[in-house]
């Protein structure tokens, strides 16, 4: 690490949580020449950019998708253009220099939290100085995630609208919307973004497991809300004591039946991925569907279908074995998805659901969820009745299957 990028380190580390925009912008003020900074942070829809002020709400956002901060999000990819001069249009001296603004993607394991822009003079925009923009942008999104925990700033900044309580709920119990490592690349959304109520999802991974789970509670509002934080915290309990994944649905299984006697239930999709062979150990438990796209075809994957979690006491449960291949998309999704009809009645899942996977296949996984989605709104035709989740998994693994591998 540079001198520079180390004095970066050092002044967040030494900021206070709701002053890293502050602290940011001081340090490349100082040792890089910057002229201007501005942090804008992805909404819960993932529809604009919202700029990170003392006040998040009078700052006009910014579509995700248009312009060069929704190009720089959108590729993960720095992107530059030149600097608006004081009548709104681009600056500039007429003999090539001039002020220049480069967006970087301010991202933590995959996922895409923003983009921090700095205005900069283009004689010193250098490609190792825009490396290091980009590792800044990168550590300012660790900090960003730490310091959550002690502002609402941030988390404020990202709210386009006000969320409900059971969405706040919701939004709080996920891990993150996008995690990417060497063997797998995960993405995932919940619609409607302000207003969840039982959807949810979570994972976790270990040097050689990924566990991955997607949940579907019953009802609505906060008691849909507060039935799925009972199953996921039962599930993550059952999941850090070390126990098997169908030891952990039956674990949970029991709390949700001990709170509630049968009058509530929890649909769940729980997944284990060995890394190093691809085998993938599944509990099907209620309505949530699992989709595969491998060599351009899309196929549905059905499991042996098992009791939703409280549905009855005492529930035993038994996990199936599948393999995913290198290069496999796995996609999964709530009922508020496939069981959705359009105007004509057809379900979304029967032949709509396929066609807005493979018009997607381009996308890093992270961006799939918000494609299927947008194609689910034109099927759907009217406002939403029911929540909406996607999650996409890319799976890379670490060798290929071994010979005889149990087929998917």
């Amino acid at each position: 690490m540079t001198a520079d990028l180390s004095a970066v380190e050092r002044a967040l580390r030494a900021a206070a949580p709701y002053a890293l925009l502050d602290a940011t912008r001081a340090v490349l003020t100082r040792r890089y020449g910057v002229r201007t900074v501005e942090l804008l942070l992805a909404d819960y829809s993932l529809t604009v950019l919202q700029r990170v002020t003392d006040l998040p709400h009078t700052a006009r956002p910014l579509a995700v998708h248009t312009g060069a901060s929704g190009r720089a999000f959108g590729s993960q990819q720095p992107c530059t253009e030149p600097a608006p001069g004081p009548g709104g249009g681009h600056g500039g001296d007429g003999d090539g220099g001039g002020t220049v603004v480069v967006h970087l993607p301010v991202t933590v394991r995959g996922d895409r939290l923003g983009v921090l822009s700095l205005g900069v003079d283009s004689a010193e925009l250098t490609p190792q100085r825009q490396e290091e923009f980009r590792e800044i942008a990168e550590i300012l999104g660790h900090h960003i995630l730490v310091a959550e925990r002690d502002t609402d700033l941030y988390l404020q900044a990202r709210r386009k609208d006000r969320l409900t309580l059971a969405a706040e709920m919701q939004w709080q119990l996920l891990p993150a919307r996008a995690c990417t490592r060497e063997e797998y690349a995960i993405g995932a959304q919940l619609e409607p973004a302000y207003a969840i109520h039982g959807d949810n999802f979570d994972w976790s991974a270990t040097e050689d497991r990924l566990t991955l789970t997607i949940t579907n509670g019953m009802g609505e509002g906060i008691d849909a809300s507060l039935l799925t934080n009972l199953a996921i915290n039962a599930l993550r309990n059952a999941r850090r004591a070390g126990v098997d994944i169908a030891d952990q649905a039956a674990l949970a299984d029991q709390a949700v039946w001990g709170q509630y006697r049968g009058e509530a239930h929890v649909s769940v999709l729980l997944l284990e991925f060995h890394l190093d062979t691809g085998l993938v150990e599944i509990v099907d438990a209620g309505s949530p569907q699992l989709l595969r796209l491998r060599d351009g075809a899309v196929r549905h994957i059905p499991f042996e279908a098992q009791l939703p979690l409280g549905l009855a006491d005492d529930t035993p449960y038994e996990a199936q074995r599948i393999r995913v291949e290198r290069g496999d998309r796995l996609i999964f999704v709530s009922d508020g998805v496939h069981a959705v009809a359009s105007k004509a009645g057809e379900a979304y899942g029967a032949t709509a659901l396929a066609r807005a996977i493979l018009a997607t296949r381009l996308l890093p996984a992270a961006e799939v969820p918000r494609g299927i989605l947008t194609e689910l709104a034109a099927h759907r035709d009217d406002a939403p009745q029911d929540d909406a989740l996607v999650v996409c998994l890319d799976w890379a693994g670490r060798h290929p299957a071994p010979a005889g591998a149990l087929p998917v």
